[in-house]
């Protein structure tokens, strides 16, 4: 996978894990256990995710650089 499709994914996952628990705090979807899962681990696997992709563009300028 292209380090830029995983930083785009991560974003998306990041959004996803901050705007669910808005949502959920002004009441216009009901805050259940499966949705606090998963925004939780939407935010978790985004971050993981965007890190993953910008270690791996870095390593690929520096190849290029050599």
């Amino acid at each position: 996978m292209s380090h830029l499709r995983l930083i785009i994914i991560g974003f998306l996952l990041l959004l996803v894990g901050a705007v669910l628990p808005f949502v959920m705090v002004i009441r216009l979807v009901e805050s259940t256990f499966l949705l606090n899962f998963v925004a939780a681990t939407s935010s978790i696997g985004g971050l993981t995710a965007g890190l993953i992709g910008i270690v791996q563009y870095d390593r690929s300028r520096r190849q290029g650089m050599d």
